[in-house]
C-alpha cells in the first residue's frame, strides 16, 4: 500500500486579494447575510464565489458581484472543492447547521477535509468568520505550507 500522506511540503501565497468562497445551509442563510451586510466594505475588496442560494442572495442584498456555482447538494460543495484542490481559493466561510439533517453530509465532509488538508483558512460560524476577516493577514499576501502534490504523485506506485 502506497504512503496517503505527502512526504513533503511546499508552499502557496495566498494573494492579497482573497478568493472568499461563501456557503450556508438553509437554516444558516440569515446568518450568513447579517454577517455579510456588517463586512461588506472588506468583502468588496476580494473575489467572492458562492454555492446556489446564498450566492444569490448576498449578490443580491449586498449589490456585490457574486461567482455563483451549484447549490450544495448539487455538486456546488464538490465545485468549491475542486477549487481548493487547484489552489483557486483562499478562504472558506462556511456557515454549516449542525441542528439539521443533511443529505449531502459526505460532501460537506469531504470539502471540509479538502480545506483542512490545503491548510485554508476556514470560519463556521459568525465568530470565527468575524476572527478571520478582522485579520490584518486578510488583506495581505500570506504564504502557507500545503501538501508537496507533485512529489506525492512522482513517487506514487498503482497497485
Amino acid at each position: 500500500m502506497t504512503e496517503q500522506r505527502p512526504r513533503r511540503q511546499a508552499t502557496r501565497t495566498l494573494p492579497a486579494r482573497k478568493r472568499i468562497a461563501l456557503i450556508a445551509h438553509d437554516g444558516k442563510k440569515a446568518e450568513l447575510l447579517a454577517w455579510a451586510e456588517r463586512w461588506r466594505d472588506t468583502l468588496a475588496r476580494h473575489d467572492l464565489v458562492g454555492t446556489g442560494t446564498t450566492a444569490q442572495r448576498v449578490a443580491e442584498t449586498l449589490g456585490l458581484e457574486v461567482h455563483r456555482l451549484m447549490s450544495g447538494p448539487l455538486g456546488g460543495d464538490q465545485q468549491i472543492g475542486a477549487r481548493i484542490t487547484e489552489s483557486r481559493l483562499d478562504m472558506l466561510v462556511f456557515f454549516w447547521d449542525p441542528f439539521a439533517p443533511m443529505p449531502h453530509d459526505p460532501d460537506v465532509k469531504a470539502l471540509l477535509r479538502l480545506a483542512a488538508l490545503w491548510n485554508l483558512p476556514v470560519a463556521t460560524n459568525a465568530a470565527s468568520a468575524d476572527f478571520i476577516i478582522t485579520s490584518p493577514l486578510v488583506a495581505q499576501e500570506v504564504t502557507v505550507n500545503v501538501p508537496d502534490a507533485n512529489d506525492w504523485l512522482a513517487t506514487r506506485r498503482d497497485p
